[in-house]
């Protein structure tokens, strides 16, 4: 029982951290648009979307490793059935 309850409050908590994120990441974009369409305009080499695309395939690449791996997590590690992970 104490890991169901465990479980729950760390899901709950990694909801509210994620909301909090996308928020962030929401109010930062709006505050950032006009500060890009400037960026946009004056870029005249190309270096702007050059350095978009290195970035994104940076990020592709880290996140592809990221699920090839294992996640370790601290309740993971703690919990009682954490020899059984292959079977799910």
């Amino acid at each position: 029982m104490q890991t169901l309850a465990v479980d729950i409050a760390s899901t709950f908590v990694d909801d509210a951290v994620a909301l909090v994120t996308g928020l962030g990441r929401a109010v930062l974009r709006f505050a950032m648009q006009p500060i890009d369409r400037i960026a946009n305009a004056c870029d005249i080499a190309g270096v702007l979307t050059e350095r978009r695309a290195t970035f994104r395939m940076w990020r592709a690449s880290r996140t592809r490793a990221r699920h090839e791996g294992r996640r370790f997590s601290l309740l993971g590690r703690l919990s009682p059935f954490r020899h059984l992970a292959h079977l799910t």
